[in-house]
């Protein structure tokens, strides 16, 4: 495969790591206070279902990038943990644009 099929597939990575980690910090910030505290569910279902869209885009992206053979098993388990972890996944999206 390209480096020029690479790096548009590492784009792609990006745009979904940004939104996989707004997801993510509504989720946990304001759906869950919200349900949590206010007993108000709605959110965190709603919410709830367009962060595991994301986050199942995130890891088949970041897997399908794996092929490539180009990011070390470090850099890769590293990404892969910027899904797990609040805030870490703006990191990703910025490290990922700064390698292209």
């Amino acid at each position: 495969m390209s480096q020029e099929v690479f790096k548009k597939q590492a784009k792609l990575f990006a745009k979904i790591s940004f939104w996989e980690g707004i997801s993510f910090v509504i989720l946990v910030f304001v759906a869950m206070p919200l349900k949590y505290g206010l007993d108000m569910p709605l959110m965190v279902r709603i919410v709830g279902m367009a962060h595991g869209i994301l986050f199942v885009g995130y890891i088949l992206q970041l897997a399908y990038i794996a092929t490539f053979k180009v990011w070390s098993f470090k850099t890769l388990a590293i990404y892969a943990l910027g899904s797990l972890v609040p805030f870490m996944a703006f990191w990703v999206e910025k490290d990922v644009k700064r390698g292209l």
